[in-house]
């Protein structure tokens, strides 16, 4: 096997001196692990209500028990907010009852909570007037 000019291979095939590659020695500086901070921070939702929407329309809330920096959620006590068939994009008054769920953060579009949120009519609707 042949290196690249100037270099040599070791024996894992690798060029000697390559920041990164195995067998060599990085700095003190690359090997400190930088902490990723995560956009939400959910510590202050825990053991609240939440409300979760997710890819597809579905919708839940439930107490917020666990999750990591993947947004995957755990939630108990939870309630699926059920669909008209015939309109996809309203909710109905009928719920479902499903427990300890764990949500796929990959699935999930929206996390609000569920303290203070009441339902106000919609301001885009013209009124008519009888």
């Amino acid at each position: 096997m042949r290196a690249g000019p100037g270099g040599t291979r070791g024996p894992d095939g690798y060029e000697a001196g390559r920041p990164g590659s195995p067998g060599t020695a990085d700095s003190g500086e690359d090997k400190e692990k930088k902490k990723k901070e995560s956009i939400l921070d959910l510590s202050k939702y825990i053991d609240k209500t939440i409300r979760v929407k997710f890819q597809g329309g579905r919708e839940a809330s439930g107490i917020l028990k666990g999750f990591d920096p993947l947004l995957n959620l755990v939630l108990d006590g939870t309630i699926e907010y059920m669909r008209d068939p015939d309109d996809q994009y309203k909710l109905t008054e009928d719920t479902r009852q499903l427990g300890l769920v764990v949500c796929r953060g990959t699935s999930v579009v929206l996390i609000c909570p569920q303290d203070g949120m009441e339902a106000i009519p919609n301001p885009f609707i013209q009124q008519q007037d009888a």
